[in-house]
């Protein structure tokens, strides 16, 4: 990770090695906190950040599904978010806000411990990697499950939920791949550990149905770019076997952009490259994002 100078905390922007917590702060051992990941893009006139108001908005549903009160606005946040990205003199960045309980009361159950929230920028390149970003990764079907809507409630985007996560992950590379793709307890395919994931099959695009997974903004602009292009998409279950007979797969998400997938669990999608639909939904991403596509113009945030 390479260190910006401020992260704003509670209000004010303090030195990135003094944005410290306490020890006891309840988030730290019982993993319930709230986060979003959001990207700010360099474009000809300036620094813009992607669907910052969906993001924001996304901050405060899951607020409300776990009962927390934000002590900040919407409007707040939009402002933290510009003021910390201006301070650290970036022009394209990672932003990571941050909703934790603090020290107090210990237990799983606390009243009277503070809602805090931070507001960090950084720079960070391609998630999956600029080569996997250009010709695509490798992914292997992961042997942990996520977890059921009756154990989850997947809405929420909540720093606990990415343990399995991180377990999926970990066991991808130690095997070889890049990244991890999980199921549902069903068995249909569900997401990646930090992705939603599409699939094309003659033509046309399926993915996942919000069942068991977190309602990405990536996810919903390839949706609006499919129907913008009049290329057919369905948003429902399907199998690992109909993702290893699929034409194209890629995955989306902020972290992620859009990559495609050339193979899962050592079979090749299509013919092992990132495919023709994959690629266009690819290009029209990265100039919207870019500030280069006027049509999606409305998903900039200017600083």
């Amino acid at each position: 990770m390479v260190k910006s100078e401020k992260i704003w905390m509670n209000g004010e922007l303090v030195d990135w090695d003094n944005a410290n917590v306490h020890v006891l702060s309840h988030t730290l051992h019982y993993g319930l906190g709230l986060f979003e990941g959001i990207r700010c893009y360099d474009t000809a006139s300036g620094p813009a950040v992607f669907r910052l108001d969906e993001h924001i908005q996304r901050l405060f549903k899951s607020a409300h599904i776990f009962m927390l009160d934000i002590p900040y606005s919407e409007n707040d946040i939009t402002l933290a978010v510009k003021e910390t990205i201006k301070a650290n003199n970036l022009k394209e960045c990672y932003i990571r806000p941050l909703v934790y309980i603090g020290n107090g009361g210990m237990g799983l159950y606390v009243e009277d411990n503070s809602i805090n929230l931070a507001i960090a920028v950084w720079p960070w390149g391609s998630y999956l990697g600029e080569d996997g970003i250009r010709n695509g990764i490798r992914v292997k079907t992961s042997s942990f499950v996520r977890s059921s809507v009756n154990s989850n409630m997947a809405r929420a985007k909540v720093s606990g939920y990415y343990v399995t996560s991180q377990l999926a992950k970990r066991e991808a590379i130690l095997c070889g791949f890049d990244e991890a793709l999980l199921l549902d307890p069903e068995g249909y395919v569900s997401e990646g550990s930090g992705e939603n994931v599409f699939i094309v099959r003659h033509g046309r695009l399926k993915t996942t149905p919000l069942t068991s997974i977190l309602e990405g903004i990536t996810r919903e602009s390839v949706i609006e770019i499919a129907g913008n292009e009049g290329i057919e998409l369905t948003e429902s279950r399907f199998t690992r076997d109909e993702a290893y007979i699929s034409d194209e797969a890629f995955f989306s998400g902020t972290a992620a952009e859009i990559t495609p997938i050339i193979e899962l669990d050592k079979r090749s999608i299509g013919n092992g490259a990132p495919g023709e639909i994959t690629k266009k939904i690819q290009h029209i991403f990265f100039d919207a994002v870019k500030g280069k596509n006027k049509k999606y113009s409305h998903w900039l945030t200017y600083i």
